[in-house]
């Protein structure tokens, strides 16, 4: 059976797993931010517009999501949106879930105005590359490479 997306304020059971899993995956990114606040304010942003989560459930399981987040790169305030949160379970890869949870983003982005929408990833590069996003400049943060990157919408 094929996944199912949808945007996580209709299923909030899922909000701190998902939170908890970004908070992981990311860990260098949230060293300075407990797990609960990061939870709190996770949560807060399926209502207030900071983080619109699109998630891929299989029944009521969880297998992965993405995220439209208002600000994502706290030295560059003036971009966004941004494309965040971008995850997938292990067992769930390969079946090209991300991809969908990513141009469900950018449709969303698109039908809410947006003309380009931005991302930042440490070891993604080539995979974005690859579904027309453009790299605008490289950056040093959390002791690591990053790629700032844009796509048009």
């Amino acid at each position: 059976m094929q996944p199912t997306l949808d945007w996580l304020i209709h299923h909030p059971h899922h909000s701190d797993t998902y939170a908890a899993w970004i908070h992981q995956q990311f860990h260098y990114e949230y060293a300075e931010q407990p797990l609960p606040d990061w939870q709190r304010e996770f949560g807060d942003g399926q209502t207030n517009g900071d983080w619109n989560c699109l998630i891929a459930l299989d029944n009521d399981q969880l297998l992965g999501g993405a995220a439209l987040a208002k600000a994502d790169l706290v030295h560059r305030p003036e971009l966004g949106p941004w494309l965040a949160c971008v995850f997938v379970t292990p067992e769930a890869r390969g079946q090209g879930l991300a991809e969908g949870l990513i141009e469900g983003i950018c449709a969303q982005a698109k039908a809410n105005g947006v003309t380009r929408i931005y991302l930042h990833t440490q070891d993604k590069r080539d995979y974005y590359a690859k579904r027309g996003w453009t790299v605008l400049e490289s950056f040093e943060a959390w002791e690591k490479q990053q790629w700032l990157m844009a796509r048009e919408l």
